[in-house]
């Protein structure tokens, strides 16, 4: 378990609140992908440009190396039925124990004791409660037919949209990055979501790479901070890996590391030494990322507009300073820009 690198500070979750119009929040996608807005903030001058996403382009320099992480959303999101009793329960799939078994956050929780059976999809999908486990979250085991379970969740799950979007998503690719690959998300890396695939090949033609790592989000993305102070949160553990490979790419570039998004950013900082050498591995990381913290490879991020008070907007306050941030997220609300996952975009660099 890779855990925290951090200096110790002593400031509080209040510290990193904002005020947000509800208007702000973003309810749909941006239509095409890059046509989103782009807040560029150079962190050693907090100097501000205001561009759009596309315009990323002009800010890349040959020999930059993009991490991107790769996870893909599954439809985590599933209404089913208690099959003793016919009561409806909603599941939101965690996070995989392996051979099948996911940790759960199941409503209403206390109809689903160990051993209850809930029916999924008229009986396409079958899961069993194994356990209560830490926080109220269950074990669930789940039985099928299919050669795979992400291939019944294709056909019974929904997106695992946050809370704060009501919107009903039209197409569920729009809450995935074109290069998704590794399943086992709860949540979309956000910040991936403003490339296609034509800006990507035009970022490879300027002589970037981009290079990928893995991170399966689950929704403690969202969780609140509930401590008075930052320091005294306890990070959820999300799984992580790195390959040989990007671990090569990364460790011979001539230019930049730039992480794309929160996710890639937290993987960088896990895999990393105190030299700035990534290394490949496969682990959980509980890394908290938050003013005070010593970056020991990540040049700059690629980010969207994070919730107030949360360990997200904590993340990339440590990139600039808090006050720094906090001016121009109000900024950003000024010019009307969209706030979380299908807001628009921000470059520190």
């Amino acid at each position: 378990m890779i855990r925290n690198n951090l200096t110790e500070t002593s400031l509080t979750t209040k510290d990193f609140y904002y005020e947000l119009p509800p208007s702000h929040i973003a309810q749909t996608p941006a239509e095409p992908r890059d046509s989103s807005k782009l807040l560029v903030l150079h962190k050693d001058t907090a100097a501000i440009e205001h561009r759009i996403f596309r315009d990323i382009l002009d800010y890349l320099n040959e020999g930059d190396v993009l991490v991107v992480n790769d996870s893909k959303v599954i439809p985590a999101r599933l209404y089913g039925i208690k099959e003793s009793t016919g009561i409806e329960i909603e599941v939101v799939l965690l996070r995989s124990r392996g051979l099948d078994i996911w940790e759960a956050l199941v409503r209403p929780g206390r109809r689903c004791k160990p051993g209850t059976v809930i029916l999924f999809g008229n009986g396409l999908l079958r899961a069993e409660v194994l356990e209560t486990v830490e926080g109220g979250n269950r074990l669930l085991k789940f039985d099928y037919e299919a050669d795979n379970l992400f291939t019944v969740l294709d056909r019974v799950g929904q997106m695992p949209l946050p809370p704060y979007i009501t919107e009903k998503l039209k197409d569920k690719n729009r809450y995935q990055t074109v290069y998704a690959k590794e399943e086992g998300s709860a949540a979309a890396p956000t910040a991936g979501l403003h490339f296609t695939e034509e800006l990507l090949e035009k970022i490879r033609a300027k002589g970037v790479r981009i290079a990928p790592v893995m991170l399966h989000v689950g929704l403690g993305t969202f969780r609140p901070v509930k401590e008075e102070k930052i320091a005294d949160h306890d990070m959820h553990a999300e799984f992580i890996s790195v390959s040989k490979e990007t671990a090569d790419i990364v460790n011979n570039r001539k230019g930049r590391l730039i992480a794309v998004g929160t996710t890639s950013c937290r993987v960088l900082e896990s895999a990393a030494d105190e030299n700035g050498i990534l290394h490949p591995v496969t682990d959980d990381t509980q890394i908290f990322i938050y003013p005070g913290y010593r970056f020991k490879i990540t040049d700059a991020l690629i980010t969207n507009f994070h919730l107030p008070e949360s360990t997200l907007l904590m993340l990339v306050s440590a990139l600039t300073d808090r006050h720094t941030m906090l001016r121009t997220y109000e900024e950003a609300i000024q010019k009307d820009y969209r706030f979380f996952s299908f807001g628009d975009a921000m470059f520190i660099c």
